[in-house]
């Protein structure tokens, strides 16, 4: 099954779970500020990006500019960072897609295709 995290105001997710409908994919689709990823699925994409935390945060968001994440994720621990992301949906790289082919932030349709069609 494939579970993807939106926000419904955000157009690339738009894009994505309109890319995936256009698909007849079947997905579970959760609203990233009222559920944010656990910290289990966090940590299925961290070891999808490798280890590269920041991968997993939404840089540009307002959430991550006010607390000044730039300077402190560096020093960070994971479990830090986890608790940050499951807390706070705002702080999440979205869409946040997880399936048994492809566990991916942000949406490429070129991957995204590869992986589940």
């Amino acid at each position: 099954m494939i579970k993807v995290y939106t926000y419904k105001k955000c157009s690339t997710c738009r894009k994505a779970t309109q890319w995936l409908n256009s698909q007849g994919l079947e997905f579970e689709e959760r609203a990233i500020r009222d559920t944010p990823p656990t910290k289990k699925e966090l940590e299925t994409m961290l070891k999808a990006y490798e280890g590269e935390l920041r991968k997993l945060f939404n840089t540009s968001g307002l959430d991550y500019r006010a607390q000044n994440l730039k300077e402190k994720l560096p020093s960070m621990s994971i479990s830090e960072a986890f608790q940050l992301l499951s807390e706070n949906g705002n702080l999440v790289k979205r869409p946040f897609l997880l399936s048994e082919s492809l566990n991916a932030v942000g949406f490429k349709e070129a991957d995204w295709s590869d992986a589940l069609s």
